[in-house]
């Protein structure tokens, strides 16, 4: 079975982050999103992302928001 959107999504942040040396606390204070919620993304059963939250996320990777999509 096809691996779901949102947990493609979720690896691909982790993957970012994790390329940058980055933990999830510090991911959490630039993008300005709880440190919990940065858990669910990447965690087993992820939210729904808004539009907006994936532009604030990019902006702490510091890539384009179409590069989380990217997998």
């Amino acid at each position: 079975m096809e691996e779901n959107i949102r947990l493609k999504i979720g690896k691909r942040i982790k993957e970012l982050r994790k390329k940058r040396e980055m933990t999830q606390d510090k991911l959490s204070e630039l993008a300005n999103i709880d440190y919990k919620y940065i858990q669910r993304i990447e965690g087993k059963n992820p939210p729904a992302l808004k539009i907006d939250t994936i532009e604030r996320l990019a902006k702490a990777l510091k890539v384009k928001p179409a590069e989380l999509l990217k997998f």
